[in-house]
């Protein structure tokens, strides 16, 4: 990888918020250097800061010190650049699947593309995500599932650099959570985006990953870990099940997780 350019670069990043009791030090200088076209997931206990991560990198929140640059410049607030996919699907109820990616549509190219190109642009994007047949439905009228993945359509439909997802197949059951998996490597592969997603799934992250980020306990969490996942792609679940490779990168991930959970007080260790 080249590490003297990286297409994204979290850079020294700390985090402090202030509370009754004083400042809380939610992250404590976080370096991760991210390639184009990386995959990379976040994972660690709950209260590691991996949410607040994907924050500042989505220009929600200003980091303390240290910041987000991006293809070279420095970011700290929201863009189309950067778009979120959050474990609750966010839809508008009043609109349909085809009105809720119209939004983001109309907001990042309005002027830029023709009625057409943009109709066009959203009909492709619901395609991509396999929801063309339920375009005129409202969100109560579609599963749990293919709200989800209308929420990811509107997120490409901005055509980000990044795409940010906050544990976005947490909520959903065992066979739709694998097949939006599944769908979100085809796009990827497709797409060529770059991806940081976050997740409590040690399998997901195994499976989906280029690199894994292993944070540690808060407060003042930091990138405790970095695991490279060299499996080759395309992916197959049914076929990784006996891959004793994908074994023994799960188990990285379940040792270090098991550890922080044994030892909570162990030093934080810093990896640049």
């Amino acid at each position: 990888m080249n590490q003297q350019v990286p297409h994204l670069n979290i850079d020294h990043v700390t985090m402090q918020f202030d509370t009754p009791t004083g400042p809380f030090t939610a992250l404590d200088n976080v370096n991760l250097k991210i390639d184009k076209g990386e995959f990379v997931s976040l994972i660690g206990h709950s209260g590691c800061g991996k949410s607040t991560v994907l924050n500042i990198v989505a220009g929600l929140y200003r980091a303390t010190k240290g910041g987000i640059i991006l293809d070279g410049k420095e970011v700290n607030e929201p863009g189309p650049e950067r778009a979120v996919v959050f474990q609750n699907h966010s839809l508008l109820p009043w609109l349909t699947a085809y009105e809720n990616v119209e939004l983001a549509v109309q907001q990042v190219f309005k002027g830029k593309k023709s009625k057409k190109e943009m109709k066009e642009w959203i009909e492709y994007n619901l395609e991509l995500v396999h929801m063309s047949h339920a375009l005129h439905k409202k969100p109560d009228e579609i599963s749990g599932g293919m709200k989800q993945r209308v929420g990811i359509a509107r997120a490409l439909a901005m055509e980000p650099t990044v795409l940010l997802m906050d544990e976005p197949f947490g909520a959903l059951d065992a066979l739709t959570r694998s097949h939006l998996q599944d769908s979100l490597m085809e796009i990827q592969r497709d797409l060529k985006n770059t991806v940081i997603m976050i997740t409590h799934d040690v399998d997901e992250a195994v499976l989906l990953s280029d690199r894994i980020v292993m944070m540690t306990n808060g407060p003042e969490a930091t990138v405790g870990e970095i695991l490279n996942v060299d499996l080759e792609r395309p992916r197959h679940r049914l076929e990784l099940a006996n891959d004793v490779e994908y074994n023994r990168y799960r188990a990285e991930v379940l040792r270090f997780l098991h550890d922080r959970h044994a030892k909570p007080d162990v030093p934080n260790s810093k990896v640049a």
